[in-house]
């Protein structure tokens, strides 16, 4: 593995694991006052066209990296409109 593979692949896990602990404290304590959904909508667009460049370069971290993005802004999304 090469270096700028393996800095893309860490680079991709970082981004993407630091949507883990909002959606945890979310099933947690029910509470999305403050997530805003705009916000989420942006993130989810910007995340989706990430992954769809990189299935266009073919780019196992690009399209790892925002198609877990994007699973977890959509389960952020369903539960901001479900305890809204």
């Amino acid at each position: 593995m090469g270096f700028v593979l393996l800095l893309g692949l860490v680079a991709g896990f970082l981004t993407t694991v630091a949507y883990v602990p909002e959606v945890i404290k979310v099933f947690n304590t029910k509470d999305t006052k403050g997530i805003s959904l705009i916000w989420l909508f942006t993130m989810l667009t910007g995340a989706l066209l990430w992954l769809y460049y990189g299935l266009l370069i073919t780019s196992i971290p690009v399209i790892a990296a925002n198609g877990v993005s994007a699973l977890l802004i959509l389960l952020l999304i369903i539960l901001k409109l479900k305890y809204k």
